[in-house]
């Protein structure tokens, strides 16, 4: 018998990926013999192949449009491997292009394409926050249970590092075309002078020249402070995050990574991003996720992270 082919899109960034996990491990539970492919980018492709949900992952899922040669060779491999359905986690322009573009024969495709034959859009969709947004989304495909993101794969080497509990990740860097998302890397440095008072290691992460200068401000305000800046990958990240205390961290990639593993966590919002439909949540009633939001970090002051740090740290 001939299994069925389903294609599951997902492009990118990382917080968006680590969202939708909960709804990929849905959908290979809901088919289970189903020939199963990933269609991303290439950051992610090995990401998906670690989940262990995919039989392929393909990561040239975002040619530019002006590139025909390269967006023609997409849609020729997309039409040769006939899928019988399509779920398109990603649900954008360019997505709802790749619909458009497989007629006359289209799969079933789930998602905001219009003429898609298990489809969602309109304004609701686009109020509600992501994770409600892809379960109602499969809920109209049929598949009725979707769980809370699930990084469990992501399996890194936390002992390399040597830190002894406890200690708490600080993550002060994010998107360097969007620096109104980061906390002043000052505020970071009096959190972390708080926090080795109370007897808790800070530790530091991220990545590049630019996030390094950070982490020596943030080790200038507290000495006694650790860097791991441009030492870990994504996975090492999850596996120091299962051993901290808690994180404190700017609305980035590495901070949903880090709530997804069960850490309790304390993100911080600009008017940049609205935490209303992308902010990390529990994956677990008793596991703490506060989210703090001001128009302008600059404006958000120590005292109001602190605030929301302590009871954290109580038990």
């Amino acid at each position: 018998m001939t299994r069925e082919r389903i294609l599951v899109i997902k492009l990118s960034a990382l917080g968006d990926f680590v969202q939708a996990t909960g709804p990929m491990k849905a959908i290979r539970k809901a088919h289970p013999e189903a020939d199963i492919t990933l269609l991303t980018t290439r950051p992610y492709r090995g990401m998906g192949e670690a989940t262990g949900w995919f039989d392929a992952v393909w990561d040239g899922g975002r040619p530019d449009w002006t590139d025909l040669a390269a967006v023609w060779r997409l849609i020729r491999r997309l039409r040769a491997a006939r899928f019988d359905r399509v779920y398109d986690l990603q649900t954008q322009s360019r997505t709802i292009r790749y619909f458009q573009l497989l007629w006359p024969r289209r799969p079933a495709w789930s998602g905001n394409a219009p003429g898609a034959a298990f489809a969602y859009a309109g304004a609701e969709r686009d109020r509600l926050h992501i994770q409600d947004s892809q379960r109602e989304q499969l809920r109209i495909a049929g598949i009725a249970e979707v769980g809370p993101p699930d990084v469990g794969w992501l399996t890194g080497d936390a002992g390399k590092f040597g830190l002894t509990a406890p200690y708490a990740l600080l993550a002060p860097g994010g998107a360097p075309h969007r620096p109104a998302k980061r906390w002043p890397a000052a505020r970071f440095g009096d959190l972390a002078a708080r926090l080795l008072g109370q007897g808790i290691t800070p530790v530091v992460l991220g990545h590049g020249a630019e996030e390094q200068a950070l982490a020596e401000t943030i080790l200038a305000a507290a000495p006694g402070a650790v860097s791991l800046v441009g030492q870990t990958s994504i996975a090492d990240i999850a596996g120091v995050a299962r051993g901290a205390a808690l994180a404190v961290g700017n609305d980035t990639g590495p901070v949903h990574v880090m709530v997804a593993t069960g850490c309790p966590a304390v993100v911080l919002f600009s008017r940049d991003s609205n935490p209303d439909l992308s902010a990390p949540r529990p994956i677990r009633a008793s596991q703490p996720v506060t989210i703090l939001r001001e128009p302008d970090l600059a404006d958000l002051d120590v005292d109001r992270v602190w605030t929301a740090v302590r009871p954290i740290l109580a038990p």
